[in-house]
């Protein structure tokens, strides 16, 4: 056929494309699968995130099941009183706090969540229970609504008696579901709901319980909850109350979901940048082998940009292709991820196509098929027509080329803006972009050392088969650069997930470890504590000092008081620190996991009666604090000045009562207070034992079995680590195809050289044993070096931002090093087995 004349003859370009992609379909289906996995992975988080969001806007009045939501640590003044009535006759109540359950069939005891309800709450949705009519019936009589977790574990029915304090409550059902409940909140605290007419008698409301108050509204006539808000919030702030809108709610089960998508679109966007680079590679492959049928154009009067258009053409039909499927792989995908978050979610996911992620998906297939194939497609334009005569497979593209540093710089440009784009953050972007950039630099540098150390102290001692494989590491055409790139960073990620992980999961196990407070009693009244010691004592149980706690507001702070804040919004004192109610202790020495920072810790009464308190750093940060500040407390009535003497650092993640305020001793001995007690039971059984005793002798306290708190944590650390690692997996997937494509890319080079070996007389067996150890040594290295930095990255996690020892468990790192030491053999074994099993002339036939 002659070659047109015009460059923009495109029934002719188009045709040429087609008719050379015919014969080609392997090596652009290998092109095509990068593409198909780093979009599939993209998509499918794309999805997830479209389809929480729209399930939120939908569900979010379920979520609070009211209009409004007020809630405080106190009942309601008449100043709250009076804005619910301005907005709403229609309104529920409820009480909650924590307290234990007895199941009086089996004696057994747990923690749960007691909600007092009173009203006809929930106002949207319901509380989904078994049998239906029970969330009706149960408000009528002393009945109970108990988690349906919680009666399969202790093998309870409707009809079974429940202790709840001083009385006994009918459980009336099973409670499946109730409004912004997940299974998690279930495990660690399930709810019991009861009626509130009989709150009183169950003897839990006593001086110093925790008890949450909350009122729900539903608006009985217009209400902007915008202008509500702004109207009412000072009040609500003065008063110390919080309030939930549906808007409200929207925002913050979005803003927690939001969290879990981030990581997962990070976690897609390594893949797709592994699939970049696949795709450098493939292409690379592909113009290797049109060198010739290029040459052959120009010689029948084709221009280099005609040459160049006709194989772009074909990237971009086949980065079409692939983005489309793998944009239906992510959607098919999508509709399982929500069955492994499930218990995160606080209500059920509808899943439904996401077409603004399939076009998201398909729009980025398509920029990065053109983009990545730009890089080895340039060198068309420095093919000549004498190629004919002299084919090279090592064309080099000069360094110097101003159009190859044109395509470095938009691929540089792509990436920060594709990060950009994902964290809507320009520093973390940067941050996460110079980290990407330092990586593949750590990778490139090590590389290039390894291939100098083998160069340098080459071992010629060694036999001709070592000595042979060692030697192609660092010969023309050599992959290790590449591998250890590609692979290093495939593997330095699925590390880094698996490592931080273990960190968050030995984070947890500490706390039950060795003689570590694995049970904690909360609510111990003053005449109760000796008591339960000596319980604790008759079961063998270690007998640490219990922790006072009083209750108390803060009234002043360098003389100005929550009103004069209100006024003044140009004082640093927010209205939040009015607002709270402090739960503090006093003793006169500090904790193990304290450490002062600033000022003098003092333990006791100053000489001139001042009294001297020491506030957490953090806390004292974030409103101001200094040391020398007067704060002016109201402890059930009496008035106390006390003057800030220290700042402390408190380890808030050790199992252990710490405090923001700690009075010195000599103050509040007398404040009406009650106790924490932990201790550690070195077996469940004993455990049980012991939580039935003081339940059955004081059901007022509470107990925290922390073992079970561990179990599901873990549990839950396991779900979201199985959700990162299955949306990782295409990371894997997509390295493994950017290995095949890294060792095809010296398909040609180590066909000449193991031809020219059988040529001078080596076995086909010796050339196997030269072609494993080269692969095996590539393969290690890219593995051993992907491991290092993670091992590097996690250890810095572990210091700097967990602030946890690193204890990695080799086992699983090895398995991972010796996987894809093994796949790299068996991949660069199948390429060459053609040179291994046909004669030395037919190749070079082949080769000419």
């Amino acid at each position: 056929m002659p070659v047109s004349n015009t460059m923009y003859d495109i029934r002719w370009l188009l045709k040429m494309a087609w008719r050379d992609s015919r014969r080609n379909y392997s090596r652009l289906l290998l092109f095509g699968s990068s593409v198909i996995l780093g979009i599939a992975a993209l998509v499918a988080v794309y999805s997830l995130g479209d389809n929480l969001r729209r399930n939120i806007d939908v569900q979010a009045a379920t979520l609070i099941g009211a209009d409004l939501e007020l809630s405080g640590n106190k009942e309601a003044p008449g100043e709250i009183v009076h804005i619910m009535d301005s907005v709403s006759n229609e309104r529920s109540e409820e009480r909650s706090f924590a307290s234990m359950i007895t199941f009086l069939k089996g004696n057994g005891s747990r923690l749960i969540q007691v909600r007092a309800l009173k009203g006809d709450f929930p106002y949207y949705g319901t509380l989904e229970t078994v049998p239906v009519t029970a969330q009706q019936t149960f408000r009528r009589r002393r009945a109970a609504l108990v988690d349906k977790t919680l009666m399969l574990q202790y093998d309870a029915k409707p009809g079974d008696s429940i202790q709840l304090g001083e009385i006994n409550f009918v459980i009336e059902g099973s409670l499946s579901k109730a409004p912004g409940q997940t299974g998690l909140s279930a495990s660690i605290a399930p709810v019991v709901y009861i009626p509130m007419d009989y709150l009183e008698q169950t003897g839990l409301m006593q001086k110093g319980s925790r008890i949450t108050y909350r009122y729900f509204m539903k608006f009985d006539r217009p209400v902007d909850p915008q202008q509500l808000i702004e109207r009412i919030e000072p009040r609500l702030d003065l008063n110390g109350f919080w309030y939930e809108t549906i808007e409200s709610e929207k925002e913050d089960t979005g803003r927690s979901f939001r969290d879990l998508t981030y990581y997962l679109e990070i976690v897609g966007m390594i893949a797709l940048l592994l699939g970049c680079i696949g795709v450098a590679s493939a292409i690379h492959i592909y113009v290797k082998e049109k060198i010739g049928t290029i040459a052959v154009l120009r010689c029948l009067g084709a221009k280099s940009s005609q040459s160049f258009l006709i194989f772009l053409l074909q990237i971009i039909g086949i980065g079409t292709f692939c983005s489309v499927v793998g944009a239906a792989l992510g959607t098919v995908i999508q509709k399982f991820l929500p069955l492994l978050i499930e218990d995160l979610i606080p209500f059920e996911i509808e899943s439904s196509v996401s077409w603004p992620a399939i076009g998201q998906g398909i729009a980025l297939g398509v920029i990065i098929s053109i983009l990545f194939a730009l890089l080895p497609l340039v060198s068309i334009r420095k093919i000549s027509p004498l190629n004919t005569l002299r084919i090279s497979f090592q064309h080099v593209i000069p360094m110097r080329d101003p159009v190859r540093w044109l395509v470095y710089g938009l691929i540089v440009a792509f990436i920060y803006l594709f990060m950009y784009l994902q964290l809507h953050n320009p520093v973390k972007a940067v941050v996460l972009f110079g980290g990407i950039l330092v990586t593949f630099l750590v990778l490139t540098l090590m590389a290039k050392g390894l291939m100098w150390l083998i160069r340098t102290f080459f071992p010629a001692s060694w036999n001709f088969v070592w000595r042979q494989g060692l030697s192609n590491l660092y010969r023309p055409n050599n992959q290790t650069l590449l591998l250890l790139m590609s692979i290093g960073f495939g593997a330095s990620f699925i590390c880094t997930l698996f490592f931080v992980q273990s960190i968050l999961v030995d984070r947890v196990k500490f706390t039950s470890s060795g003689d570590q407070p694995n049970i904690v009693l909360f609510d111990i009244q003053t005449p109760q504590r000796d008591e339960v010691l000596q319980i604790a004592k008759q079961h063998g149980l270690p007998v640490r000092p219990t922790v006072p706690i009083v209750n108390m507001r803060l009234e002043q702070v360098n003389n100005i008081t929550a009103a004069m804040a209100q006024e003044d919004t140009t004082k640093e004192q927010s209205l939040r620190l009015f607002s709270r109610e402090y739960r503090v202790t006093f003793r006169d020495s500090i904790t193990s996991s304290e450490k002062v920072v600033e000022g003098e810790w003092k333990g006791s009464v100053g000489a001139d009666g001042k009294i001297f308190i020491s506030i957490e750093k953090g806390f004292a940060s974030r409103f101001g604090l200094k040391i020398g500040d007067t704060l002016s407390f109201n402890v059930q009535g009496v008035i106390m000045e006390t003057y800030i003497s220290s700042f402390r650092e408190v380890e808030w993640n050790r199992i252990q009562a710490n405090f923001l305020v700690v009075f010195p001793k000599g103050v509040l001995e007398d404040a009406p207070q009650f106790h924490v007690f932990l201790t550690h039971a070195p077996t469940d059984e004993v455990s049980a034992r012991f939580q039935r005793e003081t339940v059955k002798k004081f059901p007022n306290i509470s107990i925290i079995d922390l073992a079970l708190v561990l179990n599901v944590l873990d549990d839950l650390l396991d779900k979201i680590a199985f959700v990162i690692r299955f949306i990782a997996a295409f990371s894997i997937l997509t390295g493994v195809v950017v290995l095949i494509s890294s060792v095809l890319i010296s398909k040609y080079q180590r066909m000449q050289e193991n031809v020219l070996l059988r040529t001078l007389g080596a076995s086909g067996k010796q050339i196997l044993w030269i072609t494993a150890l080269e692969y095996f040594f590539l393969g290690s290295l890219a593995a051993a070096t992907g491991i290092i930095i993670a091992l590097g990255s996690s250890w810095a996690l572990a210091k700097y931002s967990f602030e946890s020892p690193f204890s990695p468990e080799f086992m699983p790192v090895l398995v991972i090093y010796l996987a894809i030491a093994f796949i790299t053999v068996v991949i660069g074994l199948l390429n060459s087995r053609g040179t291994l099993n046909r004669p030395p002339l037919e190749i070079l036939r082949q080769e000419v």
